[in-house]
């Protein structure tokens, strides 16, 4: 599913036009991003949490040569569903 098809949804079942639909789903992606960017939780019932962790810099190793490298610091976007979610697609 694209963010196409959340706007058509959007269009086909509350009734908006195409563009109000477009720019209310735009708004709720923004605000999404705007939270996580500035490292709050997002928790939405029923459906499940994201989270901004912190991994910190390691020692890698490349593969295909065998030679350690460094991974640097960063962060990274987490998703774990609620049971809710989990039941829904596992019935």
């Amino acid at each position: 599913m694209t963010k196409i098809d959340i706007i058509q949804d959007v269009y086909e079942k509350l009734g908006f036009s195409k563009k109000d639909s477009a720019r209310i789903v735009e708004s709720v992606f923004d605000i999404i991003k705007d939270s996580l960017t500035s490292g709050e939780k997002i928790k939405i019932s029923g459906f499940g949490n994201f989270i901004v962790k912190e991994k910190k810099s390691r020692r890698g190793r490349n593969p295909q040569t065998g030679q350690e490298i460094a991974i640097s610091a960063r962060r990274v976007l987490t998703f774990k569903s609620s049971q809710v979610l989990r039941k829904a697609l596992n019935d």
